[in-house]
């Protein structure tokens, strides 16, 4: 059995304001999506709203990993559960290396209590992976960090904590196009290294011209409005988002 992340009928509201409206999607292990669609769509609620963010109220639907609900627990026991979420803009946190970040993570998400000894033996192995300075892990979590650093230490914590699933919100804003070939190159590392499935959030296709999604979801005002594979980027950068409002696109037509 293939593990599975499933949203069905998903709704939810904030302040009493209904945002997000009966979205379903389905992201396999070992698969690579995207969700695009322009700023003030939605897609980075949708994103907090499965992960559990309690700014958020769920009206309606169900959230499963493998048919366990997780819809209602709590943010840590969703991480527990396999799931993972970068965020758009990570903070910043003096005093704490990233090293000793991760290893704390790594313990609370595993329930273990690794030797510094092997996780610094896995930790090198993974920054090799993605092309990460040695060094770099000496450094303070995300301070005076550059925006491809940032988001490239998010592609760091998402290898070492191995969810199953991975929402990456927004991975490649803020920040120039070597970064963003950067990123994008560690995170096809990571889809060939890993057997975790991948819901990239992002509005720009051309971040896309670097990572070939398996299934791409176009969200337009809170709703998923079209589904399709790769070749759907292709068609956005040359008609725009007005071409899906326009045609009032049915999913999956």
């Amino acid at each position: 059995m293939i593990d599975t992340l499933i949203v069905k009928n998903l709704t939810a509201s904030v302040n009493g304001k209904i945002i997000i409206e009966g979205i379903n999607l389905e992201i396999k292990r070992g698969e690579v999506c995207a969700l695009m669609g322009p700023n003030g769509s939605g897609k980075s609620t949708l994103a907090n709203v499965i992960m559990g963010n309690p700014k958020y109220k769920i009206e309606a639907g169900t959230i499963l990993i493998n048919n366990e609900d997780i819809t209602k627990i709590k943010v840590n026991e969703k991480a527990h559960r396999g799931l993972f979420m970068s965020f758009q803009y990570p903070s910043e946190v003096g005093g704490v290396t990233i090293s000793n970040f991760l290893r704390t993570a790594y313990n609370s998400i595993k329930k273990t209590n690794i030797s510094v000894i092997d996780f610094q033996k896995s930790l090198k192995e993974k920054m090799k992976l993605i092309d990460m300075a040695d060094n770099f892990s000496r450094r303070y979590l995300n301070d005076g960090f550059s925006g491809g650093e940032k988001k490239k230490t998010e592609i760091l914590q998402m290898l070492m904590l191995e969810p199953k699933f991975a929402l990456l919100d927004e991975t490649d804003s803020g920040t120039d196009i070597d970064s963003i070939k950067s990123i994008a190159n560690a995170i096809n590392k990571v889809r060939i290294a890993s057997n975790m499935g991948i819901l990239i959030i992002t509005h720009y296709q051309k971040f896309l011209n670097y990572i070939k999604p398996d299934k791409i979801f176009i969200m337009i005002d809170g709703k998923i409005v079209k589904e399709g594979d790769s070749s759907l980027a292709l068609r956005l950068e040359e008609l725009g988002y007005e071409w899906v409002k326009e045609n009032k696109v049915a999913l999956n037509s």
